[in-house]
């Protein structure tokens, strides 16, 4: 591992994380090793707690060669070092300190603790140590535990999505070499492909997983999304015939693929082929009634026919399921204004401009899924509306 200033950014989670090894081995009495060992280590914390780092190093220095096996003083030594940007001296004491298995008792005895600030330090300590020893099925179990414990404790949150991450890696890994040519190893790849943004080896695969097994539910939708993904960065229209068609194919293997609908409405709304637009936008919330995009995609299809009272329901439904959703109010604006309901109509203006303008780049990506194959197209705001 390469040790770099940014791993030691939570000085204080360090710390804490420490003292929590220390008092879960054996309670407040691990720390007395005779000696003094106490005093000397709890006069070592004060200083390096106070940032006083050169009575810190000293202390520890003088800790470190008379309790060798003590990995606790060596991480403390390595972050003393640190913060005094001796890094040279940092990166071996620190390297020292990475012995998870001696901490596992401590730690594993801390997390049974009913004190919640010491289960919670020691949950994530212990995380971090079934990582390190590549236990990574206990890492993971400790990781759903906190999760449910500390559901928005940020730490656990950012800890946790590397556990599951690097899980997901390791399982998919493993699929890449206990069956290489399976179904499940193609379609693993074309979703990573895909996720990359890397359409033609993504459609390369999933044509591999159709290969071996063409009724497979779920793999012509995703290669249809590819398609028309692929669509939009070179215009071709031949991609979104492709893709139209592959769409079709999923509704023949599982009728009940509200996605699939959607994306073949979709198609024909931007076509201006707004009958057949109405017909597939209808059968997707035939399967799925909370379909959002779909009541918004059907929407804007009967608000081009001349039909806004048939459209207003489906503007205030889009609402009631993501009251967040700018698109939704802009329309239910125009739909309001062309029905007469200027105070309704006024309403929805200034709760579009409202979520509009406090827009952030931020907000516009965190709705975006970091991995789905199952994304479908977003309704977004008409070529008429303020930008």
């Amino acid at each position: 591992m390469k040790f770099t200033p940014a791993i030691f950014a939570n000085r204080a989670g360090l710390v804490s994380g420490i003292v929590c090894v220390l008092l879960a081995f054996n309670g407040p009495g691990a720390l007395a090793q005779g000696g003094g060992f106490e005093e000397q280590f709890e006069s070592a914390q004060r200083a390096l707690t106070a940032g006083k780092y050169a009575e810190a190093q000293l202390a520890f220095e003088q800790l470190a060669p008379a309790h060798p096996e003590i990995a606790e003083i060596h991480a403390n030594l390595g972050l003393v070092y640190f913060e005094e940007k001796k890094f040279e001296q940092a990166i071996p004491e620190l390297r020292r300190a990475n012995r998870y298995s001696e901490a596992l008792s401590g730690l594993e005895k801390g997390f049974r603790s009913r004190d919640r600030g010491m289960k919670r330090m020691c949950g994530l300590e212990l995380v971090r140590a079934y990582s390190g020893l590549r236990q990574d099925d206990k890492a993971v179990e400790i990781a759903l535990e906190m999760s449910r414990l500390y559901p928005e404790d940020p730490e656990v949150l950012y800890h946790n999505g590397k556990i599951f991450g690097n899980f997901a890696f390791l399982s998919i890994q493993k699929l890449s070499q206990v069956a290489p040519d399976s179904v499940w190893t193609h379609q693993a790849a074309a979703e990573a492909y895909e996720s990359q943004s890397s359409y033609n080896a993504a459609i390369g695969e999933y044509r591999q997983v159709l290969a071996i097994e063409p009724q497979r539910p779920g793999v012509h939708y995703r290669l249809g999304r590819t398609l028309l993904a692929r669509s939009r960065e070179t215009s071709s229209a031949e991609d979104r015939g492709a893709a139209v068609k592959e769409f079709e194919q999923e509704l023949k293997i599982d009728p009940l693929n509200a996605s699939a609908a959607y994306e073949i409405g979709e198609t024909h709304r931007n076509a201006g082929e707004f009958g057949d637009a109405q017909n597939f936008f209808e059968l997707a919330l035939k399967n799925y009634s909370d379909f959002e995009e779909a009541h918004l995609g059907l929407a804007a299809v009967l608000a081009y026919v001349g039909r806004p009272a048939s459209a207003l329901p489906h503007l205030q439904k889009a609402i009631s399921l993501n009251p967040d959703n700018e698109v939704s109010w802009y329309r239910l604006s125009q739909i309001e204004r062309s029905l007469g309901n200027m105070a309704e109509a006024q309403r929805a203006v200034a709760k579009f401009q409202q979520l509009h303008q406090h827009k952030t780049p931020q907000q516009a990506e965190a709705g975006k899924p970091l991995f789905s194959t199952d994304a479908i197209t977003k309704q977004t705001l008409d070529a008429d509306a303020p930008q």
